[in-house]
């Protein structure tokens, strides 16, 4: 199965403690992306940074929520 640009931007397929909240963090996170990978041809600077910035939103996020 292809991912899209948001899905490999953040690993969505990778979670090894099967926490739904992960998935759920990603696929937000991924779809946000793909949003402006649709849309980069107004400003294809400002799309980048902002995939850049919801993929490390994407990263703390699962951070905060697999916290010991």
């Amino acid at each position: 199965m292809t991912q899209t640009t948001g899905e490999m931007r953040v690993r969505a397929s990778f979670n090894p403690s099967k926490d739904s909240k992960v998935d759920e963090i990603k696929a937000m996170s991924a779809a946000a992306i793909d949003w402006c990978e649709k849309n980069k041809e107004k400003d294809p600077r400002l799309a980048a940074l902002a995939m850049t910035a919801f993929e490390e939103a994407a990263m703390w996020a699962v951070k905060l929520v697999t916290a010991p």
